[in-house]
């Protein structure tokens, strides 16, 4: 998944995007309110991460201005402001949660992940079809009762499609949520990585589950398939 981070405090914003980056997420940054602000308009995110103590343009001016420019990520606010009316604010301005500095690096991760499932209408952390089972909160895969392992990047696709199960997905599509600004591969990369995926999920296993729509791009099979 895609994450935009708009962070003014260089270490702060090192170490997030570093540990996210870990966890397979693909990560753009942007260290003041107005390289966020042009950003955020520029690509598709599935979350922004949102400090209200900017430099050029503050959090909750940004904020306002998506919202009312039609920008549709989840933004999560990330701020040293503590009090009840600067989190009213902020959420009534757009905000889809809130949290305080300092924080737990477990609650941003949680807080993150339950961003990404509402923004694909999903309530449930484990995703299943057929005998598949992604656990999105323990980044775990199973097929057949079997422990699947897989590097962040296959995760991050696999998850990616299940998020859209029973539904085809082109390869800009998976591209564009799947990897960052800085990244020089190409759109061709993704035929490498559902290669991987195949030999991990489909290989002795019945039905296979990756599919491909040849001038489309690929779908898992929903159990209705």
């Amino acid at each position: 998944m895609r994450i935009l981070l708009i962070e003014d405090h260089k270490p702060m914003l090192r170490a997030i995007k570093q540990g996210l980056v870990e966890e397979g997420f693909a990560v753009d940054t942007a260290a003041d309110g107005e390289e966020g602000g042009f950003k955020a308009q520029s690509a598709n995110y599935d979350v922004i991460i949102l400090d209200l103590m900017l430099p050029k343009i503050d959090g909750l001016t940004l904020l306002q201005k998506w919202r009312k420019e039609g920008v549709s990520s989840h933004v999560l606010v990330l701020t040293a402001r503590g009090s009840i009316d600067d989190k009213v604010k902020g959420l009534n301005l757009g905000a889809d949660d809130y949290l305080t500095k300092p924080f737990q690096w477990e609650e941003l991760l949680a807080r993150l992940k339950a961003l990404i499932r509402r923004g694909h209408q999903v309530k449930d952390p484990v995703l299943r079809t057929h005998d598949l089972v992604i656990d999105t909160a323990s980044h775990s895969v199973k097929r057949g009762g079997k422990l699947i392992k897989v590097t962040p990047r296959e995760y991050s696709l696999l998850q990616y499609l299940a998020f859209n199960c029973g539904k085809v997905v082109s390869r800009s599509q998976i591209w564009e949520h799947l990897y960052d600004e800085h990244d020089d591969n190409t759109s061709n990369v993704v035929d490498v990585y559902i290669r991987y995926l195949r030999t991990k999920i489909d290989k002795d296993f019945e039905p296979p589950l990756i599919l491909t729509r040849w001038g489309e791009g690929y779908m898992l099979r929903g159990d209705a398939d």
